[in-house]
């Protein structure tokens, strides 16, 4: 059971790493810093998008409109580090 709960948890921090290289990215696409002309950005960007869009999406709909500001990452960074605290604290003393 500790081995599961190791692997949630690498999976928590892999998936807090993607989303915010998915911020970083978006930020740097907003002040042209980077073009999606280049295959290699888009790709990237595609990726990242298919893969931060599913969880990103409800939390977007929850939210009230801020205008140009999405605070939907931060949100979903904060509910992942709930959930590892949760791990951390309550279940990992269980499993030992």
């Amino acid at each position: 059971m500790r081995a599961v709960l190791d692997v949630v948890m690498l999976a928590l921090n892999i998936y807090t790493w993607i989303l915010i290289l998915s911020a970083v990215l978006s930020w740097l696409i907003a002040f042209n810093v980077v073009n999606t002309g280049n295959q290699f950005v888009a790709a990237v960007w595609d990726f990242l998008y298919k893969v931060t869009e599913p969880a990103l999406r409800p939390i977007r709909r929850m939210l009230p409109d801020l205008g140009g500001i999405d605070i939907s990452p931060i949100i979903l960074l904060l509910i992942i580090f709930f959930i590892e605290r949760i791990i951390v604290y309550y279940l990992y003393p269980i499993v030992i």
